[in-house]
């Protein structure tokens, strides 16, 4: 592959990351795309299927991710080793990562605030943690859709329209998580619940 056409807001991937790309035949970053689309598929059938598991624990975590993400990049699943243009220092990831899983534990036993407000403020600190190299807001999604189902309550909309592609929905996604990181959440939570109908 020569090169991948990245969208505003996504994790460039380095060299050696790069080299992890499994399918052959890709050439272009709309056949990357479809293909990643094809496996993001099976992972959210396999996580469906998970109606019993702990989905806050970092195996799952990570499962969820090469569930997604494991026929298409070799280091699916497995947490990045170098610092991108967002996220914590990678060393920290672990760390970082067990304190937001135990925390949502705490948050959702309790119930002190909106079950949404709970999960989508999860979403954005998984997405700022940024665990792997590649894929972290379609994985953040996903969790928090399958965190707010165990809630009893439908999945978020997210727009209604494909987040990857350059565009209005994409920038109203990117915006709503630049206000959550100045904590002001309320972008989100509309964003999350809207269509873009």
């Amino acid at each position: 592959m020569n090169g991948l056409d990245y969208p505003p807001g996504a994790t460039p991937l380095d060299p050696d990351e790069m080299a992890g790309l499994i399918p052959e035949h890709v050439r272009t970053q709309a056949e990357l795309d479809e293909w990643e689309q094809a496996n993001i598929i099976d992972g959210l059938r396999w996580a469906r299927r998970q109606r019993r598991r702990e989905l806050l624990e970092e195996t799952f975590v990570r499962e969820l991710h090469r569930r997604m993400f494991g026929s298409t990049w070799r280091w699916a699943g497995t947490f990045r080793k170098s610092d991108k243009n967002i996220g914590v220092d990678w060393r920290y990831i672990p760390m970082r990562l067990r304190d937001l899983l135990e925390d949502v534990k705490v948050q959702l036993a309790h119930a002190n605030e909106a079950a949404d407000d709970i999960v989508l403020k999860f979403h954005h600190k998984l997405v700022c943690i940024h665990p792997f190299a590649n894929g972290n807001g379609r994985h953040a999604r996903v969790m928090a859709d399958l965190l707010i189902e165990r809630t009893g309550k439908l999945p978020f909309s997210w727009g209604r329209t494909s987040l990857a592609a350059p565009g209005e929905t994409r920038n109203a996604y990117l915006d709503a998580l630049r206000a959550a990181d100045r904590r002001d959440y309320s972008l989100l939570f509309r964003f999350a619940r809207t269509s873009s109908e």
